[in-house]
């Protein structure tokens, strides 16, 4: 199973994930979020973008789960939007993509969800989408699986780190600036890990 790590802002996860599946003509990708609204929102902009998507989540009825995986078994839909819950016990024959569009809570989260792709001996691929602010997600992965994983950044999609930097919240005494002191910190690291192509 490949394994790799895109940068990208928060705000443009969406954008990334449906132009990986368009231009990659992934038919069948699983898609992790961290949240039951964030699993439905994700679902509706990429049926905006023209992809089919349904999502799963604990406010789902069981009926309404299993309908939404059959359609994704039988190619109705081409993503499906689950969070951590929904997808205990998924059992998807020869699912090649998985995608963590939220870094998981966590870090064995991540090891059930990419599990979920390669298996039997199949061609899988881990991909997560990474904003600077879940640069700690990723180094407890990392540490978990004992495994540096591999980052590369997408033209056009690059993180904007001053973005990231100014909606981070401002640090709680007067005077003091280790927040911002240590997101910038992160920030150089996480510049310095990505390769551009």
């Amino acid at each position: 199973m490949e394994q790799l790590v895109y940068p990208v802002d928060r705000k443009r996860k969406a954008e990334l994930l449906a132009f990986l599946i368009g231009s990659r003509n992934w038919q069948q990708v699983l898609v992790f979020t961290k949240t039951k609204q964030g699993s439905d929102q994700l679902a509706k902009e990429l049926a905006l973008d023209g992809i089919k998507a349904a999502s799963i989540n604990g406010d789902k009825s069981q009926g309404a789960r299993q309908k939404a995986l059959d359609d994704f078994k039988n190619g109705k839909v081409r993503a499906l939007i689950a969070t951590d819950v929904a997808a205990r016990g998924l059992d998807i024959e020869k699912l090649e993509q998985v995608v963590n569009f939220d870094m998981p809570y966590k870090p064995e989260d991540y090891v059930h969800r990419i599990g979920r792709t390669g298996r039997a001996g199949q061609i899988g691929i881990a991909i997560s989408l990474m904003s600077p602010n879940e640069e700690d997600s990723l180094l407890a992965i990392e540490r978990l699986i004992d495994t540096k994983l591999p980052q590369e950044w997408l033209k056009g999609f690059e993180p904007s780190l001053d973005n990231e930097m100014n909606n981070e919240k401002p640090p709680r005494k007067r005077g003091r600036n280790s927040e911002k002191q240590k997101m910038k910190a992160r920030l150089k690291i996480h510049a310095n890990r990505g390769k551009k192509n």
